[in-house]
């Protein structure tokens, strides 16, 4: 049973944006400052990356564990009401984000994906040196 009314839990949701989230600003603000310049939400790429490095010839996405279905991680545990239709959303947001990673590898870009579970303060030494490490590789 959920916890809010069907009215509440609409609002909640219609709160949730896809730009500009923290977890987004957080690794911008994190690439900035290791001196990396980068363009956001390129629309003529497929699936309007998050952030891209042009440089680097990489794109990054920022994903939410829940909407993206991130495999083990606690943040992704479906709501119990309307199972169902979460487990389709989430299913063919898996199937959209698998299409686009491949369109964009097919147009030469690396795909770099960062889960909002790993943007944490104190994972943020960790992520820095994965996005340097993986950067550098170029």
């Amino acid at each position: 049973m959920d916890k809010f009314d069907k009215e509440k839990r609409s609002e909640i949701m219609r709160k949730v944006t896809g730009k500009n989230t923290k977890p987004e600003i957080i690794v911008r603000r994190l690439l900035h400052r290791m001196g990396y310049r980068f363009r956001l939400h390129r629309s003529d790429l497929p699936g309007k990356p998050d952030i891209v490095l042009p440089k680097y010839k990489t794109v990054i996405f920022i994903h939410g564990c829940f909407w993206h279905g991130h495999e083990g991680c606690a943040r992704s545990k479906l709501p119990a009401t309307n199972r169902d239709f979460w487990e389709k959303k989430i299913a063919k947001n898996k199937v959209r984000d698998k299409e686009v990673f491949n369109q964009l590898e097919e147009l030469g870009w690396r795909v770099l994906i960062i889960w909002s579970c790993e943007i944490q303060k104190k994972k943020m030494g960790i992520l820095s040196r994965r996005l340097e490490k993986y950067l550098k590789n170029y």
